[in-house]
């Protein structure tokens, strides 16, 4: 967490939380669509309002009695409860409070912080007269808001930091890079996400696409501090998902172009598919470091475990740099040695190599690879090679004529291996007679 005070937005499902989130917000970020039960984890976002910051957490529908799932989703929500500083129970102010309704009002009132019933769905002064029956719910007068239409959003937020002004949510702290663990449907994400940052924050469950959003935290392992986002399982590509799966899935790619390291969690049992490699080429495109996860290791037969290794390391071919770890999160297994490799990415995305290491590097490294002739059939020279950029690493090779893909190829080869690059796409340039042509 950010260590701001945080407001729990909790009801029954369909009540409007997420639009009212949205709202509060002012900008559109928890997902919002009219089936029922799309939010299921619980997950904060920063807000301002007034000059005061807060984080709004954003919850699944509180269903009493419930089984299954659903009592996942309402146990989320009941953490947010016991976490907050300050809770907003929305109601529907159009079909007044139901038994579901009064059966969360009775467990609200047991909280020790500040609750505020909001009525949502009041889009005009003639139906504020009529949500008086929710002094029912034994909590107070309730704020009325259009949460659609934005009625009544001001004077929401100006009751929300009047009482968060000046208190503190959970200490935070600077994390140290951002970690996405992206992966297809039910390869055990969400599991992995749990055991790493050492809390259920995801929702674990067999059914396949349990995980709609992103859910983030900042969590210490290894003794550094990261973000880790576990995302949405990833079936298909964005043009063929539709409703909440096709905004699960813009959210975990977004979340990969915007971290700095990508676990790739891939089913051991049932090794890596097509969808893997597309998770793969966009990672790779993106420019962003990366560790392969063969989750639930434990499963795996004796006989065929060396064979699934190369099967992926085949499958993934196009990102051999990334380092390969076995795991299973229900079991611990392997997983401490998520830490040094994720460790030794990022450090691997962030290097510098001082101009002169590299020359000297360079002297001996043409001396090995052959790299082609000029047009006029003179062989090419590198004049020198230079650091234009980190995160991922980015080299610019000054040359007398064209180096062919392979000439590159192995040169990234030896460099990698005489620095180290563990873990992290390199990119390398060619600039001919001032101009660049690759």
């Amino acid at each position: 967490m950010s260590g701001r005070p945080l407001v729990a937005v909790v009801g029954r499902a369909n009540v409007g939380k997420s639009t009212l989130v949205n709202r509060l917000l002012g900008r559109r970020e928890a997902i919002e669509h009219p089936e029922p039960g799309v939010t299921r984890d619980r997950r904060a976002y920063d807000a301002e309002w007034d000059g005061v910051r807060f984080s709004i957490v954003d919850t699944g529908g509180w269903e009493p009695r419930a089984k299954g799932l659903t009592a996942k989703v309402v146990e989320q929500a009941a953490r947010a409860v016991r976490e907050a500083q300050m809770i907003l129970f929305v109601v529907d102010a159009e079909t007044g409070p139901t038994n579901d309704d009064l059966a969360v009002a009775r467990s609200l009132r047991k909280a020790e912080v500040p609750v505020v019933v909001v009525a949502n769905k009041v889009d005009s002064a003639a139906r504020e007269r009529e949500i008086g029956g929710l002094q029912r719910l034994g909590l107070g007068e309730a704020v009325p808001i259009s949460a659609l239409h934005g009625r009544g959003a001001g004077d929401l937020l100006d009751i929300v930091v009047t009482h968060v002004k000046g208190l503190q949510g959970e200490p935070g702290g600077r994390a140290e890079g951002a970690v996405a663990i992206a992966g297809r449907p039910n390869v055990g994400k969400s599991s992995l996400f749990n055991r790493l940052v050492g809390d259920e924050r995801s929702i674990v469950h067999d059914v396949p696409g349990t995980t709609r959003d992103t859910v983030d935290t900042i969590a210490e392992i290894g003794g550094t501090r990261y973000r880790f986002v576990d995302t949405a399982g990833m079936r298909r590509r964005a043009r063929d998902a539709k409703g909440p799966e096709y905004y699960g899935l813009v959210r975990s790619l977004r979340a990969i172009d915007e971290s700095d390291v990508v676990l790739i969690v891939i089913d051991a049992n049932e090794g890596a598919a097509e969808q893997d490699q597309k998770i793969a080429a966009r990672v790779a495109e993106s420019g962003r470091a990366a560790v392969v996860v063969l989750n639930k290791w434990d499963l795996v037969d004796a006989d065929r475990a060396d064979a699934i290794a190369d099967d992926t390391r085949e499958m993934l071919r196009f990102i051999p740099w990334a380092p390969i770890v076995r795991t299973s999160a229900p079991t611990k297994r392997g997983v401490v040695k998520i830490a040094p490799a994720l460790e030794k990415a990022l450090a691997s995305w962030r290097k510098r190599v001082p101009t002169a290491a590299l020359n000297a590097w360079l002297r001996d490294a043409t001396e090995l690879v052959p790299l082609g002739s000029t047009a006029r059939a003179r062989p090419t020279r590198i004049r020198y090679v230079t650091q234009a950029g980190t995160r991922p690493p980015t080299f610019v090779f000054f040359a007398s004529g064209t180096i062919r893909a392979p000439a590159l190829r192995a040169l990234e080869r030896r460099l990698r291996e005489r620095f180290d690059f563990e873990g992290t796409p390199l990119r390398l340039n060619v600039r001919k007679s001032g101009r660049r042509a690759v």
